[in-house]
């Protein structure tokens, strides 16, 4: 494509505080792509828990409306602006995006951009981009597993808890899993050790690890993280990535996660030889060129691993784009396991 073209793109808007069926589709032109861009024709973007808390106007980062939502997405270049490698375009890439991925076709910074290994589906790719990224740099760079460690996943079958299921069993981890009772053999088939997060969860992992465990990842927050804190051996690390207990909850969407990161700073202050952290995808891009160095090298890292088949894609439903109301209300109403993911129409 000359890089002198427009191209109209179909885009998703989110219009306000709306129930999934007030979502709007409309038409816009984007121009050629300026300098270091790359027109990226989207192939696949996934209905993630972070749209549906931008629809309730809960998310912690809330973008201001309206705006076009998609959080990460896979697609192929088009065309390339100025100081681009011209290289690249036919090339299927990957990118973390935060909103925007709910688009026909986007504009993106060509260094964002992350090659999928061929053979790849885009749907099945898709579902390991935000969530891979997020399982990779929470297991290996913050709490740093070992081989013949055991750690406990909260949402084990959810869509950053089964990668990262599979990730610590590639790891060598031996992987304790919470998921509802009708969910236990999927997160077993997936190499964990399920517990039902309905029941007495301290007294089932204690049943299973009596000195505690390695790990812990906990996207649920509230009152049970310090069931999670108290479940660590010595040594152990609890990483903390999100506060879906309070995700209903009225008032400032920023105080549970402020609360959250307050008690975990408490805990990491006393001499109790286990360590906190929360984790934010998005903590260090304060420091660009290194933030996009390490999100190209894990993002690689997980969609190699992926294209090898030793990762499995948890696809629980496609919608074309055009449905994205009814894709968000399915995401919703967690009647299908897996991540909902958006495909360009036609396919």
């Amino acid at each position: 494509m000359s890089i002198n073209a427009t191209t109209t793109a179909l885009e998703i808007v989110l219009p306000g505080q709306v129930e999934p069926e007030g979502l709007l589709i409309t038409h816009r032109e984007l121009p050629a792509p300026g300098r270091g861009q790359a027109l990226v024709r989207v192939e696949a973007s996934g209905v993630s828990f972070a749209e549906q808390q931008m629809r309730r106007g809960k998310y912690y980062d809330q973008p201001a409306y309206p705006f076009v939502p998609g959080y990460d997405l896979v697609g192929t270049v088009e065309a390339v602006g100025p100081e681009v490698e011209a290289g690249l375009v036919g090339t299927r890439v990957a990118a973390l995006t935060k909103i925007g991925g709910w688009s026909s076709h986007v504009l993106l910074d060509a260094a964002d951009l992350v090659a999928v290994p061929a053979g790849l589906d885009p749907a099945d790719a898709e579902t390991f981009v935000v969530n891979g990224i997020t399982a990779w740099q929470m297991l290996h760079r913050i709490a740093r597993v070992r081989a013949g460690q055991t750690v406990l996943v909260h949402g084990a079958n959810g869509g950053v808890g089964s990668t990262l299921v599979q990730l610590a069993r590639l790891a060598g981890a031996r992987v304790i899993g919470t998921a509802s009772a009708r969910n236990a053999e999927r997160v077993r088939a997936l190499g964990a050790e399920p517990v039902d997060y309905r029941g007495d969860i301290v007294a089932q992992v204690r049943a299973l690890a009596p000195a505690g465990v390695d790990a812990v990842f906990d996207h649920v927050g509230g009152p049970g993280i310090v069931d999670s804190f108290g479940l660590l051996a010595a040594g152990g690390t609890l990483v903390a990535y999100g506060t879906a207990a309070t995700k209903d909850d009225a008032g400032n969407s920023r105080l549970p996660v402020l609360l959250l990161v307050g008690r975990l700073l408490l805990w990491n202050a006393l001499p109790n030889r286990r360590r906190t952290h929360f984790y934010n995808i998005w903590a260090g891009k304060r420091r660009l060129a290194k933030f996009r160095s390490q999100l190209a090298e894990d993002l690689s890292a997980v969609l190699d691993l992926a294209a090898r088949g030793q990762l499995t894609a948890q696809v629980g439903a496609r919608f074309p784009l055009s449905q994205a109301a009814q894709a968000l209300a399915t995401a919703e109403s967690h009647s299908v396991t897996g991540k909902v993911v958006l495909v360009a129409d036609g396919r």
